[in-house]
This record gives C-alpha cells, structure tokens and sequence, in this order.
C-alpha cells in the first residue's frame, strides 16, 4: 500500500518536472528565518472528490474548496468577518440599502488572458436566476430587481425592499466568463471540469477519485501567490491521509480527535508538523425526514432529543475535542441565543413522552410499537468521516435504552447526497453545516427551499419562521434582525427539526516547513490567509519546478 501511495504522489508531480529532494528537521528549523520565496507544492488531502467546479452548479465542501480558489466575487470577508474588496474595488450603498453601487477593479484579467468587466458580472447574475441553471443558491438574487452594467468597470444591483444579506451575497457570486459560457448550457459546459476564472490559482488537471491540481495565477491582481502549485488529494480514508502525511506524500490534512490526541504530543511529530486546535465555524446534526409518519408527531422528535447524551458523543467520537450545539450558530456570536431550551439527557423523560405520542412495548420484545408497527428507522451518513458514524452508533445505542431500533447507512458521499438526500430518500440522517458570518438561515429553513437538490431537505415548515426569515433579512437594524433570529432559535429548540449534536474543534495540520499561516480562532481559523500569504523558504521547498 505505501509503495503504490508514494508512486501516486510522484505521478502527481512528474507532469511538470519537478525534483522532490529530501529535507531534515535542522533545514525546516533554520528556514524560520529565511524570507518568503516562490515556489514548491502544497498538497492537500481530502475524503472526497469534487463534483462540479462551476460553483453554482456544486453543493459539496471539496468543489467550493476548489472553486474558491479558482474563482473570485466582488467582496470577501476579512478575518474580522467584515466585508472588504475583491474583484469591486469599493461600493456605494443607497436608496435605505435598496442600492450597491459597486466599482470593479480594472486590469483583472480571466485565466485565458481576456480581461475582466462588469458583463461577466451580469452574466454571473443572470445565469444562476436563469430558471434552467439547477443551483441551489439562486434564492439571494432574485430578491435583486433589476441589475445594471452601465460601463465596463460599474456593476449596479437595485431591490425593491432592503436586504440585510444583500452585499455579501455578492461574494458568494463566484463570476463567471461571459465568453466562455455565453449561449451555452451551463450544466454542460467543460468549465465544470476545466474551470478558468480570475482567482489566484489556475487549473491544471483533474484526475476523478485522485486528485485536482492547480497552478498560481501570475495575473493575480493581488501578486503571484508563494505557493506555486496546490494539489487537492482524494484520499478517502483518513488513517491513510495520516499515513502518508507521517511518510511526506502529502502536507495538510484535517486530524481526527484520536489522530490529535495520539499523535501530535510526539517529539518526531512536533518537529515536522505544525498542528491547530480550535472550535469550527460548524455544527453537526441528525435532520429527520419529516415525511415520515413517525416524525411528525413533536414529542417523538423531543423524546429522542432528550435520549441522546451530546456528552457521550464529544467524548466517545471527538475524544472531548468539541462543544455541545443547540441550534444553527456558533455560540459567541450575536446571533447566538444562549437561553433556549436544552435537552439534558434525561431517559426517563424521553420514555414518557414517547408513551404520550402512543408508543408502548406491547408485546414486552423491547421495542416501542404503535398501531402495530414497530418504532425502528435508518440512520444514513456518508464515508470518511469516522466522528459522524461513531456519533450514529452512540445514538442507535441510547435509542436502544429507550426502545426504538435504529439501523445505520454509511453511503459513499456523491451517492449519499445524489439518491439519498436530494431525492429524500431517507429517514435520519447525520450531517453537518458550515456556519456563514451573516445569520441569514433562509435556504435551510424556510418552507419554500424544498424541491430537489435544496436545502430545506428535512422539509421543514412553519409559518412563523418563514415570516422572522423575512425579517431578519429585510432589516439592517442589528437588534431587530437578533430578535428575530433569538426567536427562531426558540422555535427549532422546541420542535427539534434537526437534534443538534456538537460543534466539532477544527484539527488541521501542515507539513511544517510551509510557513505564513495566521490563525484566527474566532472566525476563519487557519484558511483566511492561504493562500496568498503561506509560503516556504528557498532553501527547504521540497519540489522544485522548472520555469
């Protein structure tokens, strides 16, 4: 297995003719004090492939990840989580917020060497509210009214009614080439596999199941990243990313609790690894299909709250390395509530409320029944991510205690999300999602994002969250967007739509002689400044290019 893995890594690298010397811990030490150069590869290890990098068209991590790199929006956020300048220079903001005014940087130009204007930007805009583009992320810009390109360098975006998220949603526009993509089907076009867009990396080459390589921009308007060459590794197993990170096959993957817990203290591993520990900007649940019959009754879906030891969980899946969750933002914030319902664990209480919704052991086998069926479901999952089937054997464990028999799924992840979460066909599931600076919630929650492939995936409703929704992103008041939002936050707790597990602690780690990475701990952790700031010194790169 080590054999074939390193031949992997060599293949990735012989395309562009590199030397991969051998380096010690005395040359990483001495090259803390050497200045920042160009050069070397940084390769990154990931459970999943990417499936689209047209990044409308994606809705997993690994695309974005990519695409994000490839791509640029108008506005980024900085690590104070406020919006500064990307592809727009500066904005203006008018009319009570029902106007942007964006000015566009000149002199940008697309991987191909076509310059950058504010068509592509309508373009952008355009394609993704087209009802034929299948994305899951159009919602944000059709609140837009009419959208206006009245020079090249000028891009303005009017609303009939104020839009709290309005500005950012601009960052999460990746634009797209107008050249490239005009009059064809986007769901079609090569771009989704050869994607060319402004951003500080190029594309190279995808090879599915293996890896995605690309190449820094050296018409970034911001400079030529350090970094020459990022390769995007699928490994799907994670002890394998471990194995190859120890043996210098890769540089940066994401530790498991037990990976961290064992590993990292060792003198060997401290001196060729810098690793982080830190709480991500995520939370992971169980989201019950609410079509099914045995969900819909709320004191069921109670009852398995207060089944469920979130304790047990963050200390038998993460080894302790997390925090227990009780809604959809990351405790701190000032969205955050921190004085709704909780969900101690509390068996007895589960037991009595499950009798009350008419489940009881009829016929004294253990297992509730209730119009002679028995109170059993599945639980799905996706692969490579040990923390969410550990969390799932827990849960089939105290469910147990309490009588209802659960089976568990783990699906590979483009099977999982493709026939099982957008077609629905699920009971349970354990899953997890990103937490945005912005506390706008709409395309999970409100009753309107349920078709295939969107996010309101449980099928969620309720009148009353769809109506704060609208008022939290309707107003620019910070204090009456958080009583919405406070509110809302009362209403999952009570109807526990999703159970809300933990908020995993992000464990990255990089090969140590990549230096520059800045962490915040409060918002973006490690990832803000990669990569156009991580960089190794000349004299420790570890693969070697010819120009």
């Amino acid at each position: 297995m080590r054999a074939t893995l390193l031949v992997a890594v060599f293949f990735i690298v012989s395309a562009c003719s590199p030397t991969a010397p051998g380096h010690t811990s005395a040359q990483k030490t001495a090259g803390k004090s050497r200045p920042p150069a160009h050069g070397d590869m940084l390769v990154e290890a990931s459970i999943g492939d990417a499936s689209n990098l047209i990044p409308m068209l994606a809705g997993d991590q690994p695309s974005h990840a990519i695409a994000g790199l490839v791509y640029s929006g108008l506005v980024r956020y900085n690590p104070n989580w406020e919006l500064e300048g990307d592809l727009a220079e500066s904005w203006e903001i008018k009319d009570d917020g029902k106007t942007i005014i964006f000015h566009l940087r000149k002199g940008v130009k697309w991987h191909d060497g076509v310059p950058f204007t504010s068509a592509d930007v309508m373009f952008g805009y355009k394609t993704i509210i087209d009802k034929n583009t299948p994305t899951a992320y159009a919602e944000d810009y059709l609140q837009v009214s009419k959208a206006e390109a009245p020079d090249d360098y000028t891009f303005v975006a009017h609303y009939n009614k104020p839009f709290a998220p309005a500005l950012a949603s601009w960052g999460s526009l990746a634009v797209l080439p107008k050249h490239l993509l005009e009059s064809k089907e986007i769901n079609k076009s090569e771009l989704s596999r050869h994607p060319i867009g402004t951003g500080p990396y190029k594309f190279v080459e995808w090879k599915t199941g293996e890896r995605i390589m690309l190449e820094a921009n050296k018409e970034y308007y911001e400079g030529e990243p350090w970094i020459k060459r990022y390769a995007f590794r699928i490994v799907p197993d994670t002890a394998t990313q471990f194995l190859e990170l120890k043996t210098g096959s890769i540089d940066m993957m994401g530790l498991t609790p037990i990976q961290y817990a064992k590993q990292t203290g060792t003198k060997d591993f401290k001196e060729n690894f810098n690793t982080f520990r830190y709480t991500s900007n995520a939370y992971t649940y169980m989201g019950y299909n609410l079509q099914r019959e045995i969900f819909k009754d709320v004191r069921v879906r109670q009852a398995i709250a207060y089944a469920i030891d979130r304790n047990e969980i963050i200390e038998g899946a993460l080894l302790g390395m997390g925090k227990p969750t009780t809604g959809p933002y990351k405790p701190g914030t000032w969205q955050y509530n921190p004085n709704i319902k909780t969900y101690d664990y509390n068996p007895k209480k589960a037991r009595q409320l499950l009798e009350e919704a008419g489940w009881k052991d009829t016929n004294g086998d253990g297992i509730l029944d209730k119009d002679g069926k028995k109170f059993e479901f599945e639980i799905i999952t996706n692969q490579g991510n040990d923390q969410r089937k550990k969390s799932a054997e827990i849960i089939q464990r105290k469910l147990k205690d309490v009588g209802i028999s659960v089976k568990i799924r783990v699906l590979e992840w483009a099977s999982f999300i493709k026939e099982f979460i957008n077609k629905r066909n699920f009971d349970a599931t354990i899953l997890g999602w990103t937490i945005s600076p912005d506390p706008d919630i709409y395309d999970v929650w409100h009753s309107s994002k349920t078709k295939e492939s969107e996010f309101n995936f449980i099928t969620y409703k309720n009148a009353e969250v769809d109506d704060l929704l609208e008022t939290g992103r309707r107003s620019f008041d910070k204090e009456t967007r958080k009583k919405a939002y406070y509110r809302i936050q009362e209403i999952l707790a009570e109807e526990q739509p999703y159970c809300f597990l933990y908020a995993p602690s992000a464990l990255p780690v990089v090969n140590i002689r990549v230096k520059g990475i800045e962490v915040y701990e409060a918002t973006s952790g490690i990832g803000y400044n990669w990569p156009m700031k991580w960089w190794v010194p000349e004299g420790i790169q570890k693969y070697k290019f010819h120009q």
